[in-house]
């Protein structure tokens, strides 16, 4: 009898785990894989239609940032200013590629020197490379995002 009453016991135990919530099980699940998500990092970058969507994610980067490149050259392609010192600096402008693929300034940094001598460089240059095109967004497990980046633009004049 006590042995069965043991054996009761330990069933009875055992069986706790089956009254767990399925919702708090999920929840821990889920969790979990939040925690493991590399949030700084996407699955696939941005593509525009010359990019193979099926070439490893370096080569999509690479595809990208040199596609990107050519349209920026483009849009300022024929961009003349008037300046009375020479030039040898470097300013970032912070572009945003939304969740619909729609590229814009985000933000251009200021830089004393290059305002010194061309009084509405920031504007020209945000007018010039916003909403140039638009691309495939980048995704993170099968999910569109947006996605930040950062390009320098050296200016040098002689």
């Amino acid at each position: 009898m006590r042995k069965l009453l043991f054996l009761y016991c330990i069933g009875l135990l055992a069986s706790c785990e089956l009254f767990t919530s399925k919702e708090v099980e999920a929840r821990k699940i889920i969790n979990k894989e939040l925690l493991e998500i590399d949030w700084n990092d996407v699955d696939q970058y941005p593509l525009f239609d010359d990019c193979d969507e099926t070439a490893i994610k370096q080569v999509q980067r690479e595809c990208f940032q040199q596609v990107l490149s050519n349209y920026f050259s483009e849009a300022l392609e024929g961009l003349r200013f008037q300046v009375d010192n020479d030039l040898n600096d470097t300013m970032h402008i912070d572009f945003l590629i939304d969740e619909h693929g729609f590229i814009s300034v985000l933000n251009a940094e200021e830089n004393a020197s290059i305002s010194n001598e061309i009084s509405d460089f920031n504007t020209e240059i945000s007018n010039r490379l916003n909403d140039l095109t638009t691309v495939a967004p980048a995704l993170k497990r099968g999910i569109p995002v947006s996605l930040k980046f950062r390009l320098p633009i050296v200016i040098y004049t002689n």
